[in-house]
């Protein structure tokens, strides 16, 4: 393996810094949760417009309308 010289080497700590900070600026984009969050519901709300989300959300209405109905009748 050839010598480096100390200009050649302080070049690659340079490029590796520079992807380094490249690779964690994208990582915190990435996590944000903000963004995350408006991903996720966004999501939701385009499952929830298709029919098996809308058969799904119906299915749930009905079934707290029964637990509430049937809690409410006990008392």
């Amino acid at each position: 393996m050839a010598e480096r010289s100390a200009d050649e080497i302080q070049r690659d700590i340079e490029q590796a810094r520079v992807t380094l900070a490249s690779s964690v600026d994208e990582i915190t984009y990435r996590t944000n949760p903000k963004r995350v969050s408006e991903g996720v519901k966004a999501t939701l709300i385009a499952k929830a417009k298709t029919p098996q989300g809308q058969a799904v959300l119906g299915g749930a209405g009905v079934l707290v309308l029964v637990v509430v109905v049937r809690r409410f009748r006990r008392r």
